[in-house]
C-alpha cells in the first residue's frame, strides 16, 4: 500500500482529471477502502483544497475551481515574494523573452487563484510596472515599504514620507541639518529601472513630478486624502521614466547623440556599446552612433574605447572633446612633482 502522502497526491491527481468521482471508483483506483478515501478527502480539505461532496446513488466528490496547484510550504512573506517576482517577470518584455513572460503570467494567475484571500488582497495592492529589465539585483527594500507604496498607488491616496539623501544619515533633514517636514506626494506608479525600485509621484510641495528611490523612503501613516490622477509627461510611465533618467523629458531619446569612427574592429566595440548603433566600416574601423545626457558626458564615454576617434558629427561633439582636452591639460599641470 502506498504511503499516506503518496496516496494523497494520487487522489489529488485523479480529482483533477475529471469533474466528478464516486467514492467507490476512487477507492477502486487507489486500492483502498471507501473509508480511507473519506479520510484522505478530509486531509486534502485541511490542506486548503476545496473539495465538494455531491449526493447520489453512490455519492462522490468534486474538486472545485481554484485548487489546481499542489500544496506548497510557503509562509506569507515567501508567497508574496513569489507572486511579485512572477509579476516582474510577466511584465518585463523582451528582456526575458516572450515565451518566458507568457509562462510567468500563467504561473502568476495560477498562484493567485490558490492564494488565501488575505494574501490575494495584499498582492492586488502592489501593482508593479517594469520599465526596463533589471540589470542587477534589486537593492534591499523592506517588504512593508513596497506594500505601503503599492497600497497608496492602488488607493490613490496622498502619501507622506521621509526621504533619505545620497549621504548616510541625511534622512529627513533640511539643508541646515534640522529635522524636515515629511514630503507630501501623489503616488502614481511603482517601477523598476536597472535593478532599483522607484516611486513615480507628483510632489505637492514642489509642484513637479519626482522619482523616489524606494530603498530611501520611509512611509508615514496615516495616508492623506484621495486624489485624481494626473497625466504623466510623455503619456505613459515607460516614456516618463526613460526620459527622466536620460535627461530628455517626455521622450525616450537621448538629448545628445553623436557619430564617430573608432579605430577598432566592430566585435571589440559591440559588447560595450550599450544601446549605441555599431556599423562595420573596415576590418579595424567601426562607425558608432551613441547617445548621452550631455555632450561632455558623451565625449567622455567614447574615450573609454582607448583608441583614436574621428568625430563625424555634430559640431557640438567636437567642441565637447576640445573642452575635455583643455580640462585634462589643466589637470596635468596641477600634478604635484615627485619629491627628490
Amino acid at each position: 500500500m502506498p504511503t499516506t502522502s503518496g496516496r494523497l497526491l494520487a487522489l489529488l491527481s485523479l480529482l483533477q482529471t475529471r469533474r466528478d468521482w464516486s467514492g467507490e471508483v476512487l477507492a477502486d483506483r487507489l486500492a483502498v477502502s471507501p473509508r480511507t478515501v473519506r479520510r484522505d478527502i478530509d486531509r486534502l480539505r485541511e490542506l486548503g483544497y476545496r473539495i465538494a461532496t455531491f449526493k447520489g446513488p453512490d455519492g462522490g466528490y468534486r474538486l472545485d475551481a481554484g485548487a489546481d496547484l499542489p500544496p506548497l510550504l510557503f509562509d506569507d512573506d515567501q508567497a508574496i515574494a513569489l507572486a511579485v517576482a512572477l509579476q516582474v517577470a510577466a511584465t518585463s518584455g523582451s528582456g526575458l523573452g516572450a515565451a518566458v513572460g507568457e509562462a510567468a503570467l500563467r504561473a502568476l494567475t495560477t498562484v493567485r487563484q490558490v492564494m488565501p484571500s488575505r494574501l490575494r488582497h495584499r498582492l492586488d495592492l502592489l501593482p508593479v510596472t517594469v520599465v526596463e529589465p533589471p540589470g542587477s539585483h534589486h537593492p534591499a527594500v523592506e517588504r512593508d515599504v513596497l506594500l505601503a507604496l503599492g497600497a497608496a498607488v492602488h488607493a490613490r491616496e496622498v502619501l507622506r514620507l521621509d526621504y533619505a539623501g545620497p549621504r548616510a544619515g541625511a534622512r529627513n533633514r533640511d539643508d541646515a541639518g534640522r529635522p524636515a517636514a515629511p514630503r507630501r506626494v501623489e503616488p502614481h506608479h511603482l517601477v523598476t529601472w536597472r535593478g532599483r525600485w522607484y516611486l513615480v509621484a507628483w510632489d505637492l510641495d514642489r509642484s513637479d513630478w519626482r522619482t523616489f528611490r524606494a530603498d530611501r523612503i520611509t512611509p508615514r501613516s496615516p495616508t492623506g486624502p484621495r486624489f485624481s490622477s494626473r497625466e504623466l509627461p510623455g503619456g505613459d510611465v515607460g516614456t516618463f521614466v526613460t526620459g527622466r533618467f536620460r535627461g530628455s523629458e517626455g521622450s525616450t531619446q537621448w538629448p545628445c547623440t553623436g557619430e564617430v569612427i573608432l579605430d577598432l574592429p566592430a566585435e571589440k566595440i559591440r559588447p560595450f556599446a550599450g544601446d549605441g548603433l555599431v556599423e562595420y566600416v573596415e576590418p579595424d574601423r567601426t562607425r558608432l552612433v551613441q547617445g548621452s545626457w550631455s555632450w561632455p558626458a558623451l565625449a567622455a564615454s567614447l574615450c573609454r574605447f582607448d583608441t583614436d576617434i574621428e568625430v563625424v558629427g555634430p559640431p557640438a561633439l567636437g567642441d565637447a572633446f576640445s573642452l575635455l582636452a583643455a580640462r585634462a591639460a589643466r589637470a596635468t599641470q596641477r600634478l604635484t612633482p615627485p619629491a627628490d
